[in-house]
C-alpha cells in the first residue's frame, strides 16, 4: 500500500477568491470545479510530503501551505503588485531556500519558496 497524493483543503465561504492568488499569480491548474469545491494543482509531477512544526524556522510563524517556485522574486514582485500582505521577507536562509511569506485572500499564511 502506497500513498498516490495528499491534498490540503481549505474551508472558505467563496471558492472564486482562490483564482486570482492561486491560478493567475502562482499558475496552478484548475483541476477541478464543482462549484462548492476547486482543486488547483500542477499537471506536472509532484512529490508528496506533509510537515509538522513548531515554528517556521528563523522565529516566523508556522506558515499554512508552502509553494516552491521557480522565481521567488518574481512571485514576491506579482504578489506585492496584486496587494497581497508580504509579512516576512524575502529573504535567504541559512538551510538553503529564499523565501517570503504572503497572506492569500483567505488569510492563511503562505510561505513562497525555491531552493538555492
Amino acid at each position: 500500500m502506497k500513498v498516490k497524493r495528499i491534498v490540503s483543503n481549505i474551508e472558505v465561504h467563496d471558492t472564486a477568491q482562490a483564482q486570482r492568488f492561486y491560478q493567475e499569480i502562482l499558475g496552478l491548474d484548475l483541476l477541478m470545479d464543482h462549484g462548492w469545491i476547486r482543486t488547483y494543482g500542477s499537471t506536472e509531477p509532484m512529490t508528496v510530503q506533509i510537515s509538522f512544526a513548531r515554528e517556521g524556522g528563523s522565529g516566523t510563524p508556522v506558515p499554512d501551505l508552502s509553494i516552491e517556485v521557480d522565481d521567488v522574486d518574481a512571485m514576491h514582485d506579482a504578489m506585492k503588485a496584486a496587494g497581497f500582505a508580504i509579512e516576512y521577507g524575502p529573504i535567504d536562509e541559512p538551510w538553503g531556500v529564499r523565501r517570503f511569506y504572503v497572506r492569500d485572500p483567505f488569510g492563511k499564511l503562505v510561505n513562497i519558496l525555491a531552493h538555492r
